[in-house]
């Protein structure tokens, strides 16, 4: 049987330009999300380019801060291959050091703009479960972000495509999709955050919602998975991360909820 041939990961080159599906699909969340985003902006009456001008500043801090966060948890290759810090299309942006620098720069940013940090995150969490969704497929194109070895039966009777269950095989060995696992649990997430626009939440509610979902899914997927940043030699980072996150979510709303810091929002 002939081994299955894996994807190219670069989608096209330009002279000396190389442009890598990664990116590409980075790209593409960041767009049709910032396209749902903007249209929320509008119906709730914000002028139309405050969230363009939020994610000017808070795409590149989050992509500068998830690069960090997973240079430090992988700084004994990193000390020695510092050139490679900057590769980024070759994959290793971790989504909660992402997080902090996006939350980060909300903060600032509606301080600034005198406007509600938690009426911003709401907006924005549809559209970033969403592009979390849509930039595994890069993940997919880089053969990273994969789980353990299994069968090419174990792949088949999932009924995946052809080029998926090729697109597994690594180093002469079939790994789980883990990468899908996470897609399929945050498109559902993405359906169910917009779902939720239409329930007497309180401002900030939508937004711990997605927390509460994504690290859900994230603990129990990061258990799969071969690549984990370790926060000791038992310990997964996004494991212990997501079990404080699902806390934290958790706890505000029944916070803010007791001391009705937050009327419900409007729809």
């Amino acid at each position: 049987m002939d081994q299955p041939e894996a994807l190219n990961r670069i989608a096209f080159e330009l002279g000396p330009i190389t442009i890598y599906w990664y990116a590409i699909f980075i790209v593409t969340g960041v767009i049709i999300g910032l396209w749902i985003a903007n249209k929320e902006a509008a119906r709730k009456n914000l002028p139309k380019e405050i969230i363009s001008d939020l994610i000017l500043w808070a795409l590149p801090i989050s992509i500068i801060t998830a690069r960090i966060y997973y240079v430090i948890f992988r700084w004994e290759y990193y000390s020695q291959n510092i050139g490679d810090i900057i590769k980024i299309w070759e994959g290793g942006l971790a989504i909660h050091g992402a997080l902090i620098g996006g939350v980060a720069t909300v903060i600032v940013y509606s301080k600034k703009k005198n406007l509600s940090f938690w009426l911003l995150v709401d907006i924005l969490a549809p559209s970033l479960i969403l592009a979390q969704a849509i930039g595994r497929w890069g993940n997919f194109m880089n053969q990273e972000v994969h789980g353990g070895p299994v069968s090419r039966e174990f792949l088949e009777i999932l009924q995946l495509p052809e080029f998926i269950i090729n697109q597994m095989y690594i180093n002469g060995q079939y790994y789980h999709p883990t990468f899908l696992y996470e897609f399929v649990w945050n498109i559902i997430g993405f359906v169910i955050l917009i779902l939720l626009r239409r329930a007497k939440l309180k401002t900030g509610e939508l937004f711990l919602s997605y927390l509460i979902w994504y690290s859900f899914g994230r603990f129990f997927i990061e258990g799969l998975r071969t690549d984990n940043l370790m926060l000791t030699d038992t310990l997964r980072m996004a494991q212990v991360i997501s079990i404080l996150l699902i806390f934290i979510a958790i706890s505000l709303v029944w916070f803010r909820r007791a001391k009705k810091i937050e009327k419900p929002q409007t729809t």
